[in-house]
């Protein structure tokens, strides 16, 4: 792994001819536009990061779809309007994960209502991660997360590892609702050999409506994690959860502050080296299609004229 904080446009190239890829989990923000107050205390990220910047990473075989940035709530229809305007411009950003206030019953059941309709927006996250304890047994929470599976839109669960206890028993509590685990669980308990995170992680692929996304362990494990042990975790949920299970992503920007993208999506396919390369095609870009309900994804996109 690269030493953690680098430069943020520091950037590793991706092979355009390694396959195409479609990334289920990357970010755009620009902090003039919209507001962000926890960009103020991760000043490398404090700054416009768009779709341009993303594209000038790689070639034309990487498509995405954009995960909402931790924008002020108030902002959060304001943010899929800002990233479906520039969809517009880059038609390799296939849809959007928009913020959903899923606790509250008033303004989550019109958004969802909303979205439902919209074929753009693909998913929804209600980010978790720094909530107390219990948040997620919440009864109205619950019901919100019952309303996205009526309405056919996946919830992103953003937690921490010891939060994934939590995450197992909302996939048990609502069954009809995709959950699209980011991040592995953010793994913390290498002073434990991870053990706590595995056995987690394992009873959370009990669930079949769980999905993970092979994404963001650059930036929740240490720097000077053995390159090795970064593919052996990747490979502990590939095992778990079965690659059909499994989705690419980059977390990008936020995983610049650790890594580049291209070591990075490097990682990921080395961890699925041992797999036909049509499980590896579905890893990195037709198992998002199928969670996210999008259409078929071309093989390379092709340039605007």
């Amino acid at each position: 792994m690269t030493a953690r904080y680098q430069e943020a446009d520091s950037v590793g190239s991706v092979d355009p001819d390694a396959g195409p890829v479609l990334d289920s989990h990357v970010h755009f923000w620009d902090p003039q536009h919209l507001s962000y107050a926890w960009l103020s205390q991760a000043p490398p990220l404090n700054r416009p990061f768009t779709p341009d910047n993303f594209a000038a990473l790689h070639s034309a075989t990487v498509s995405a779809i954009f995960v909402e940035a931790g924008v002020d709530a108030q902002h959060s229809v304001a943010e899929v309007e800002w990233v479906r305007d520039q969809a517009r411009q880059c038609p390799w950003i296939l849809g959007a994960v928009a913020h959903v206030p899923l606790e509250d019953p008033v303004l989550a059941e019109a958004a969802i209502r909303r979205y439902a309709d919209d074929p753009f927006v693909v998913g929804v996250r209600r980010n978790v991660q720094d909530e107390a304890a219990g948040f997620t047994t919440d009864a109205a929470f619950r019901s919100g997360i019952r309303r996205l599976g009526e309405a056919g839109l996946p919830f992103d669960g953003c937690v921490r590892e010891y939060q994934l206890p939590e995450l197992v028993e909302l996939s048990a509590a609502c069954p009809e609702t995709t959950i699209v685990l980011d991040h592995l669980g953010k793994p913390q308990s290498a002073a434990a050999g991870w053990t706590p995170w595995r056995e987690a992680l394992r009873r959370l692929a009990g669930h079949d409506n769980v999905a993970c996304k092979l994404s963001g362990l650059a930036t929740e494990i240490d720097a000077d994690t053995p390159r090795p042990l970064v593919i052996a975790l990747l490979r502990e949920a590939l095992d778990v959860f079965g690659p059909e299970r499994c989705l690419y992503g980059g977390d990008w920007p936020v995983m610049t502050l650790a890594t580049s993208y291209g070591n990075w999506l490097d990682l990921v396919r080395e961890a699925l080296a041992a797999y036909p390369a049509a499980v590896a095609d579905a890893v990195l870009r037709t198992n998002a299609q199928r969670v996210y309900r999008l259409q078929p994804v071309p093989s390379s996109r092709t340039p605007e004229a």
